[in-house]
């Protein structure tokens, strides 16, 4: 399986998953670490990927989103952004919607 199906898979795998470097209890930069305080704050259960062990992944993430840096979110198999535009939806509301559509209810 190549880097960029492996990819694929874990997207398709996860309804919300972070491609970060660390773990979420123990973030690697402080970017990470911002990405692992939104989510949790958002509450809904997600998966990580610690780019930090993988090189494959740490450099095929970037490709696969046409996106230069790490953290990356994904919700629902597409491609949400980094670290600022996850902040940026959070804090107006943006995030939740997209990932809790049916608690706003």
């Amino acid at each position: 399986m190549s880097v960029t199906e492996r990819i694929a898979q874990l997207i398709a795998d996860n309804d919300v998953i972070v491609f970060m470097k660390g773990v979420p209890q123990a973030p690697q930069c402080g970017f990470s670490a911002s990405v692992v305080k939104v989510l949790d704050a958002v509450g809904t259960p997600y998966a990580s990927v610690n780019v930090l062990a993988d090189p494959f992944i740490r450099e095929g993430i970037k490709e696969y989103s046409d996106w230069p840096t790490i953290p990356q979110l994904y919700v629902k198999g597409e491609f949400v952004g980094g670290s600022d535009i996850v902040r940026e939806m959070y804090e107006s509301g943006e995030l939740f919607d997209l990932i809790a559509p049916e608690s706003t209810n």
